[in-house]
């Protein structure tokens, strides 16, 4: 790789960790291309970019975006995966990989700036996507709103229809 070319590798991989929302940091060693490919694909899904790189460029990139702690993990085959907008659901891709093949493995995660060992990995991947997480915060917003109408429906609904009863009395009796 001329210098160039490493340049501009270190100067996406830096991109790459400041755009993401979290980043996995994998040893993807035992998967053939057809199981990276597969990987690949169901994080793509997800918006999560998944990187094969040199460690060497892997450090450069990512001090160079301020991302520090990852140096003793960055040893061997490593893969960074990038999650973009949601960390939770490139977990659940990763760790469901994981249970069904045992690979890739997990060194390390970084979720909002906080670096993670891979035991954290299966709490991390069952926590709710952000949409889930979105509906569940609009129900409880909801479902208080919604009590107070059906509360104020039932105090008027008596009111009213004796109004009505009313209104009829006096039109039969005019």
């Amino acid at each position: 790789m001329r210098k160039t070319e490493k340049t501009q590798s270190v100067s996406d991989i830096k991109d790459l960790f400041a755009r993401s929302e979290a980043f996995f940091v994998t040893d993807y060693q035992g998967l053939n291309v057809a199981d990276i490919t597969v990987l690949r694909k169901n994080l793509r899904q997800k918006k999560v970019t998944f990187l094969v790189a040199k460690n060497t460029l892997i450090k450069i990139g990512a001090s160079q975006a301020g991302v520090s702690g990852l140096d003793k993990y960055l040893k061997g085959p490593t893969a960074i995966a990038f999650a973009h907008e949601d960390a939770p659901a490139a977990a659940k891709v990763l760790y469901d990989s994981f249970k069904e093949k045992k690979l890739p493995r997990m060194k390390a995660f970084v979720v909002s700036e906080q670096l993670h060992t891979s035991e954290n990995l299966e709490a991390f991947a069952s926590l709710p996507t952000k949409d889930v997480l979105y509906a569940q915060v609009a129900a409880a917003v909801q479902a208080p709103l919604q009590e107070l109408v059906n509360t104020m429906n039932g105090f008027f609904q008596p009111l009213v229809g004796s109004i009505e009863a009313l209104a009829e009395k006096k039109k039969s009796a005019a």
